[in-house]
Parts: C-alpha cells; sequence; structure tokens
C-alpha cells in the first residue's frame, strides 16, 4: 500500500500536464473568437427600438386624396420617407420624396403610441385638401403601368408607405 501512495511524484506530473492542456485549450478558443469576431454577437448590443405600425381609420378627401390614421406601436419614432399607391391591376403612383420636396404635406415623425395623419395623393397638380402631389408637370408623384388618375368607388388600392429606416409597411384601402 505504501508504495501505491508513497509514489505521488507521477499524478502530480499528470494532474499538472492535463491542467496545462485545458488552459491552453480554452485560450485557444478565446483567440478564436476573437479574431472572428464572435464575441462581438455574444455580447448584447443596445436597441434601437423597433418600428411597427398600424392604419386606424382613413378617408378619402377627393378622388385624388386619401388620408390614413396611422398609429405607431413600435417602440422607436418613425419618419415617413416615401409611398406607393396600387391598384388591383398592379398599375401604381409612387412618391419618393416625400420629405424633401417643396410641394408636399408630409408627416413629422411619429411617436410610439402616436397617431399619425398622413396625406396621401395621386396625380399632379393640385388636388384639394390632402395636399398637392404637385405643380402640373412636376416629378413629386410618378406612374408606373397604365393610366389611372382618381380612386374610383368599389375598388381596392394598396398603400405602401416607407420609413427612414426603409422598413414598408402596407395597408389596403377600398373607395
Amino acid at each position: 500500500m505504501k508504495k501505491i501512495i508513497g509514489n505521488k511524484k507521477g499524478i502530480d506530473t499528470i494532474l499538472a500536464a492535463l491542467l496545462m492542456v485545458v488552459i491552453v485549450v480554452v485560450a485557444s478558443v478565446m483567440v478564436y473568437a476573437w479574431s472572428t469576431g464572435l464575441l462581438g454577437t455574444l455580447l448584447v448590443t443596445p436597441s434601437t427600438g423597433k418600428e411597427a405600425m398600424n392604419i386606424e381609420n382613413y378617408a378619402f378627401n377627393s378622388n385624388v386624396n386619401v388620408t390614413l390614421d396611422l398609429r405607431n406601436t413600435g417602440s422607436a419614432s418613425i419618419t415617413l420617407n416615401s409611398y406607393y399607391v396600387k391598384d388591383s391591376s398592379g398599375n401604381q403612383w409612387s412618391r419618393l420624396t416625400w420629405q424633401t420636396d417643396a410641394g408636399g404635406q408630409h408627416p413629422a415623425a411619429i411617436s410610439p403610441n402616436a397617431l399619425g395623419i398622413v396625406y396621401v395623393s395621386i396625380g399632379t397638380g393640385t388636388t384639394g385638401s390632402g395636399g398637392p402631389c404637385g405643380p402640373s408637370g412636376s416629378t413629386y408623384c410618378t406612374q408606373t403601368g397604365s393610366s389611372f388618375t382618381q380612386f374610383s368607388t368599389g375598388f381596392s388600392y394598396t398603400i405602401v408607405v416607407v420609413t427612414s429606416r426603409n422598413n414598408q409597411f402596407s395597408f389596403t384601402v377600398t373607395k
């Protein structure tokens, strides 16, 4: 028995070598994770908020204007930059300069849980209370596909609004 327990030098050497192997493996994994950027994805990044929006109501002001009541249900403020209006045949009006043009009413930033009133117009020329889509001959709104120059009774239209973060929200309205 004394022979088995008495020779501790061999066991100490094995444990020391095993401990060194474990330390080297852990250090290698840490260096690999750091060099590949894995550590950056594992760390918590600050949240910038989520954009979410629902339509509460809509009303057609004329044959070329519709007012949308949009509720920001997300945790970040929303700024709308552009919109698209599509009919059932795939024809479309688009307004890509909603924030930068001089001729139109664009919504200010919509705060979380706030209601934003949004005016959407199609066509060119002054269009009444919803705000102009631009002076006649302007390029504020552009059309693709066959001509539809007004909202027709009994038809559905899809309105897609695009935010400053490039998120798209789609709503269907029927006149």
